[in-house]
C-alpha cells in the first residue's frame, strides 16, 4: 500500500513556524490544452469537435487574462502561489514564468498539458516522460519541482516510485487527510500534502450553478472549522485549488477576493507554499511520524 491508515488522532503533534496550528496555501493551476483535443469543458456538447472555439476560447481565457487579475489580487494581500505547472507552459506562456520567479512562487510538476492525463505507460514510458517534463520545467523555471499534482490527479501504479527516483518529495493526488503524511516508496522520502477535490473551483462551479456568494461561503466555513480545530489539534493544512479561466471571471473574482481578505486577516495561520509545509514536515516531522507509524505496525 502506498500508504498506511492511521487515525489523525492518532499521531505525534505536529506544530506549524511561530507555533502556528493552521497552515494556508493557494494551489494556483496554470495550464497549456492542445487544440483540437477534448478537456476541462464548460460546454461538453462541442467538446468531441476537432475544432471547439466555445471550450478551447474559454479555457484560455485564464492564460490571456484570469491568471493576471489573480496576480494583482495576490499581490494586494502579499500572498504566494503554489503553481501547479504544466510543463508545456514554460514555451507557450513563459512571461506568467517570469512573474512567478519574481515573486517567489513553488513550482509543482504537473504533467505535460492538460489535454492528456497521466495514464497509458508502461514503467519506462513513464520514466523517460518525467524526465522530459523535470528538463523542461527547471530549463523554464531554473528550479527543479518538488511537488507533484497529475494533470486531473491522474498516475499509474508506479507514479509515486519513479517521482522519487526524480528527486521530488510530496505528492498533491491522494487528498485523504488534513495533514501532510508519510508515503511508502523505497527510492527516497515522500509525503501527501494536503490538496482538495472538493473546495476545487472545478468541482464547484463547472455544471453546478454555485455562485460566486456560495464559493466564498463555502471557503469561509472550510477555514472556520480548521481553524478552530487547529487550537486543540495543531498541524492541519488549508489548500484552495485555483483555475484562473474559473475563478478569475469578472463576476466570480470578487467573492475570491471577499474571502481571501477575510482569512489573510488572521496572524496566527501560515500563510506559506506548498514546498515550504512539505520541507518544514520533511525537516521536522517526518521522522517522529514514520517511527509512530511503525509502533503502531506492531
Amino acid at each position: 500500500m502506498l500508504f498506511d491508515y492511521w487515525p489523525i488522532t492518532q499521531r505525534p503533534p505536529i506544530e506549524w513556524p511561530d507555533g502556528k496550528g493552521l497552515a494556508f496555501w493557494i494551489g494556483l493551476n496554470v495550464e497549456h490544452f492542445e487544440l483540437g483535443k477534448p478537456s476541462t469543458s464548460i460546454a461538453p456538447v462541442t467538446a468531441g469537435l476537432p475544432v471547439d472555439p466555445m471550450n478551447h476560447g474559454w479555457r484560455d481565457y485564464g492564460t490571456r487574462v484570469g491568471v493576471w487579475r489573480l496576480i494583482e489580487l495576490l499581490d494586494s494581500l502579499e500572498l504566494r502561489a503554489s503553481v501547479l505547472l504544466n510543463s508545456d507552459v514554460c514555451a507557450e506562456y513563459p512571461q506568467i514564468v517570469e512573474v512567478g520567479n519574481e515573486r517567489g512562487w513553488a513550482w509543482l510538476g504537473h504533467g505535460k498539458n492538460n489535454s492528456n492525463l497521466w495514464t497509458g505507460m508502461d514503467v519506462e514510458q513513464e520514466r523517460e516522460a518525467l524526465a522530459a517534463m523535470v528538463a523542461e520545467l527547471k530549463r523554464g523555471t531554473g528550479k527543479s519541482p518538488k511537488g507533484w499534482l497529475g494533470p486531473a490527479l491522474t498516475e499509474t501504479s508506479n507514479t509515486p516510485e519513479l517521482l522519487a527516483e526524480q528527486g521530488f518529495t510530496y505528492i498533491l493526488d491522494w487528498c485523504a487527510d488534513d495533514q501532510p503524511f508519510p508515503l511508502n516508496v523505497q527510492a527516497g522520502r515522500m509525503i501527501s500534502v494536503p490538496y482538495s477535490v472538493e473546495l476545487n473551483d472545478i468541482t464547484l462551479f463547472l455544471g453546478t450553478g454555485l455562485q460566486g456568494a456560495d464559493f466564498a461561503q463555502l471557503v469561509s466555513d472550510q477555514f472556520d472549522v480548521l481553524h478552530e480545530e487547529s487550537k486543540r489539534r495543531p498541524g492541519a493544512v488549508m489548500a484552495l485549488s485555483l483555475h484562473p479561466f474559473l475563478i478569475s471571471q469578472p463576476f466570480r473574482h470578487k467573492y475570491l477576493a471577499q474571502v481571501l481578505e477575510d482569512v489573510r486577516g488572521h496572524d496566527d495561520v501560515w500563510f506559506a507554499t506548498s514546498d515550504e509545509i512539505a520541507d518544514w514536515y520533511l525537516e521536522r516531522c517526518y521522522d517522529d511520524a514514520v517511527a509512530a507509524l511503525e509502533a503502531a505496525r506492531g
